[in-house]
């Protein structure tokens, strides 16, 4: 995508390739799945604010360390699907819905 815009400000895609790589490429890719941990991150920790409980009680809901929630809630710890259906259905009593494009 080479777009510029007025004053020859680059697009963020223009941004993520010169910072990461054009995309496709490892380094790429590793920035891509560390977004994706950390949004996962966010949802869970906003979806845990809604249900108005702590860290230590979703924890201890799915039989977890609260450390383990503090890691995944800041995108520091990369989680199996059978955890993020434990943590979302049990713990905070929500339905996951995956969709594939």
């Amino acid at each position: 995508m080479k777009t510029k815009t007025k004053g020859n400000i680059e697009t963020f895609s223009e941004h993520l390739d010169k910072r990461y790589g054009k995309p496709g490429t490892k380094f790429r890719l590793d920035f891509e799945m560390k977004a994706k941990a950390f949004a996962i991150g966010e949802l869970i920790k906003e979806e845990r604010h809604l249900a108005n409980i702590t860290q230590e009680e979703l924890a201890n809901k799915i039989g977890a360390k609260k450390s383990f929630i503090s890691r995944i809630e800041n995108g520091h710890s990369d989680i199996q699907l059978s955890t993020l259906y434990k943590l979302l259905e049990i713990g905070l009593g929500k339905k996951v819905k995956l969709s594939i494009k």
